[in-house]
This record gives C-alpha cells, sequence and structure tokens, in this order.
C-alpha cells in the first residue's frame, strides 16, 4: 500500500530542475526524480513525457529545462511542449500496437524514429503506460535507450494505479 492510499499527510512543494513534485507522495517523487535523473544525466535529451496506457501524461520534463543538453536551450520538444510530445508518443503507442497485432508481433518493447532534426524512442512501461524521449540529432541512441531501460526498470514496478491517478491529478493541477 503507498503512502498515498493510506492517506499521507501532503509534502511541501519540491522543486526539482525541469520537474516540479507539489504536495506528493515518496513514490511520485521518486518518479519526478528518476526522470529528472534522465534529463540532467543523458547528453541530447531535450524532453521527456510519460503517458497513461489511456493516452494521459503522467509525469514530463520541461522542454526548455537548461539541463537538457539540447541544441540552443530553447523550448526544443515538439512545438515546444511535453503536451505535444504525450499526444505523439500516446499516438505512436497506438499506431504501432496496432501494427503489431496486424502482424501477429506480440506487445511492442521499443519504437524509435530518426529524423534528420532528432529522435523520438517510445518504450513500453509494465502496465501499458508509455516513455517517449524526444532528442537531438547528434545523441548516442545507444545510452539513450540504456537510460531509458534503467527507468522502466525502476518505474515499472511502482507505476500503480494508485499512483497514476496521483500523478494525473498533479498534471491537471500544474496545468
Amino acid at each position: 500500500m503507498t503512502a498515498f492510499s493510506q492517506g499521507a499527510t501532503p509534502v511541501t512543494p519540491t522543486r526539482t530542475t525541469g520537474v516540479t513534485a507539489y504536495g506528493l507522495s515518496e513514490e511520485a517523487r521518486s518518479l519526478h526524480w528518476l526522470l529528472t535523473d534522465l534529463v540532467e544525466e543523458v547528453p541530447g535529451v531535450r524532453s521527456v513525457a510519460v503517458v497513461s496506457s489511456d493516452g494521459l501524461l503522467l509525469l514530463s520534463s520541461a522542454p526548455d529545462h537548461p539541463g537538457a543538453h539540447g541544441v540552443g536551450g530553447a523550448a526544443e520538444g515538439p512545438r515546444g511542449s511535453t503536451a505535444d510530445l504525450a499526444t505523439i508518443v500516446a499516438g505512436l503507442g497506438s499506431l504501432t500496437s496496432g501494427a503489431a497485432a496486424l502482424m501477429d508481433g506480440g506487445p511492442v518493447k521499443q519504437t524509435m524514429v530518426a529524423m534528420a532534426g532528432g529522435g523520438l524512442f517510445v518504450m513500453t512501461i509494465s502496465d501499458g503506460s508509455l516513455l517517449g524521449v524526444h532528442t537531438a540529432p547528434d545523441c548516442d541512441m545507444g545510452v539513450v535507450a540504456y537510460h531509458m531501460a534503467l527507468f522502466v526498470g525502476r518505474a515499472g514496478h511502482v507505476l500503480t494505479p494508485e499512483l497514476r491517478r496521483e500523478l494525473r491529478q498533479s498534471v491537471e493541477a500544474a496545468g
């Protein structure tokens, strides 16, 4: 049972570089920390979004975040918005899942789109949620995929329905 489901008192607002965690449970703050670590530690990462299986944004980085290692330092996500990244990730996840079903390929584990101006990586989290990462064109794809797999491995077992609800409410409150 999570601290959130036990009715724990919310914590004071905290701010980590690029990701804000207002009054969240320990599990939610841990996911924010993991996301911030992914953004700050992996060169070439422009923006990151975690999307629920039904396409709702759960967690994201700020695309104009200075630690995002992007080129130029300005808003570099799709149209400068992690909400747009979340929409793209959800759509791509749905498209690839449909394609895999038509081809009897089983569940999709990861998708990578290489573009002249960057890359888009999408990886499935154990509960059907998706991790999407938008990168600069010169990123090391192996390093990005490795760190995404670490995030998925660490986040997959804690992303319970209660935590997804808490994260969704946090996104709605911040918007």
